[in-house]
This record gives structure tokens, sequence and C-alpha cells, in this order.
């Protein structure tokens, strides 16, 4: 599938050549023109315009010698340079039934084209027709994938936020945390929400607070890495996948979300809000093997604690901390 459309057909226009020993096989789909550009032989380029020059063929047309053709004995490639003397043609037709093409043979001295070298001909077509054939599936094939990966990708995406999705974040996690466990690297997991959140959405409704939430995710974004994974786990929760990041820089990451909200209030309508975040931070340097279930479970837990604590602040899970313990 890989091998581009136009080296597949002058594979068989190679073949052809070989096939009937003569000067040049060309096929074409359309106008001969479009294709005489891949050859720089200005021979190749004639032979191109003599083939465009004559009407496309209904059916199997066989000149064992130009020159004694009473129609193509005056063209003046025949009569003139390069004084073309074989010429046969044979169409090609699509799945159903429609003339799109031909192949052409070409030569400077005349042949004999029997019963025989009519068949292979037949032949030959009937290859060239497969091809354009399999070409078409490939290529629908291809159109197939690509929209089921963009299918596949919306259906991790939030709609609203533009980040991975709850199962995507989780899947995420799994992934980065068999990737770190191999390279036996810590991996840190941030869950963050919004102080203000439920008030913003219990006033002003749930479009104003989902602006509030994408500005959110933005100031969120440059303050982290480009490979780390950012999803929306609940309606205005956030977890973050942070590979190969130790408790230390988790928090060093944390706090610099917190000031990042914070030093961005909103306005709306006529009121003002200092926007706060709460975030709980677990990491595997301090909660060794366990499952990602229970990793999450423990930054909830972190981020539950802090929001008890008075908000606007991080907690780090610990497993001597009582309200952290699974």
């Amino acid at each position: 599938m890989s091998e581009k459309y136009e080296a597949r057909i002058g594979r068989l226009e190679r073949l052809g050549a070989k096939l009937f020993n003569v000067a040049n096989c060309l096929v074409s789909f359309g106008e001969l023109s479009a294709r005489s550009g891949r050859n720089e032989s200005a021979i190749a380029t004639t032979e191109f315009e003599f083939c465009f020059s004559l009407p496309l063929p209904v059916q199997i047309v066989v000149v064992p010698d130009t020159a004694l053709d009473k129609e193509l004995k005056a063209h003046h490639l025949v009569s003139g340079m390069p004084h073309i003397r074989f010429f046969a043609a044979h169409p090609v037709f699509d799945p159903s039934g429609l003339n799109i093409g031909s192949v052409w043979l070409i030569d400077y001295q005349p042949h004999v084209f029997d019963d025989e070298s009519r068949q292979i001909f037949a032949d030959l077509a009937v290859m060239v027709e497969r091809e354009m054939i399999l070409t078409s599936m490939q290529k629908s094939q291809l159109e197939l994938i690509r929209q089921n990966r963009s299918l596949k990708r919306e259906s991790l995406i939030d709609p609203i936020l533009g980040t991975w999705n709850k199962a995507a974040i989780v899947r995420s996690l799994r992934i980065e945390m068999d990737r770190c466990s191999k390279a036996e690297k810590s991996l840190s997991l941030l869950m963050v929400t919004l102080d203000q959140s439920r008030v913003i959405d219990e006033a002003y409704g749930n479009a104003v607070s989902d602006v509030m939430l994408v500005k959110m995710v933005s100031r969120i974004r440059s303050c982290i890495r480009p490979f780390d994974a950012l999803g929306r786990f609940g309606s205005d929760m956030f977890l973050m996948v942070l590979p190969g990041a130790s408790h230390l820089v988790a928090i060093a990451v944390a706090e610099r979300i917190r000031l990042t909200i914070m030093s961005h209030p909103e306005s709306i309508q006529d009121a003002r809000f200092e926007l706060t975040i709460s975030a709980g931070i677990v990491s595997t340097d301090t909660f060794p093997d366990v499952q990602p279930e229970i990793l999450i479970s423990c930054a909830e837990k972190a981020l539950i604690s802090a929001r008890k604590a008075g908000s606007n602040r991080v907690v780090q899970a610990m497993p001597t901390q009582p309200d952290i313990l699974i």
C-alpha cells in the first residue's frame, strides 16, 4: 500500500514492453499529456504525443505496420521522425464498464501480432484494470482509517475543554505508569479543582462556568510540559499525569498552577472573582507498586483534604496520613 501508484503503473509498463519486445508500453487514464512529464526523455514525450493524437480505443486496435496503414501513414510521426512503425492499443474499463483509459504499445519497426499476442495484450489490460481497482480500494481504505482515527480521537476528547476525557486520562495513566515502572522512574498525579466552580455554576449557569474552566485549562497547560497528560476527570475536576516527576517536582508544578490561577481574577457581569484552586498530589516514589486506581484514589483524597483545610492549597498524599490510607 505504501508503493506509489505511479510506480505500480510503471512496473506494468515495463512488463508490457518486455512481453511484446517493443520500444515502449504506455498506460493512461484520461489525457496522456498529464503523465508525459514523468519522463524527461524526448522520445518518450513524442510517443505520448502520438498516442494522445489518436482516438481513445473502444476495442483492441493493432497496426502491424503504420507505414502501410491508409490512415496512419500520413501521420507526421510516422512519415517523419521518429518514424513510428508499430502501434497497438487496448481499452481499459472501470467496474461499471466505462471506458476510462488504455494500454498502448509503440515500436519503430513492424511487428507480427498473432492471436496469442492479442490474448496476452488483453491479459495485460486486465492487470491494469485490477491495479486501478486495487488503488481505488486502497484509497477508500486509507480514508476509512483516517476517519476512524479521527472518530476515535474525538471519542477521547472532552468536546468543551479540548482535554482528554475521563476514560482517556485513566488510559494515559496506565500507559505512563507501565513505562515509568520499566524505566525505573517515578510518576506523579495531580488532581485539581477550581474552588469557585460551584458558586459560578449556581449563579450564572453551566455556560459561564464552562468558560471559566476553558480559561483554567489554558493556564494549566502553560504550567505543564507538552508531554504531560491533562484530562477532565469530573465536572470541575482535572487530572494531570506527570511521567518522570517526583513528588517534589509535582508539588512545584501544583504551586505554579495555583499561583498562575490566582494571578488571573475574572469578572462576570458586575462581580469580580478571585479564582483559586485546590490540588491533591500523589507520586509513585511515596506510593510504590500500587495500581492506577489506588493512585487516583490517593490523589482524590489529598484533594478532599486540601478543600477541607480551606481550599487554595496543595496537599500531598502520604501513607502516614489517616485520611489518605486506603
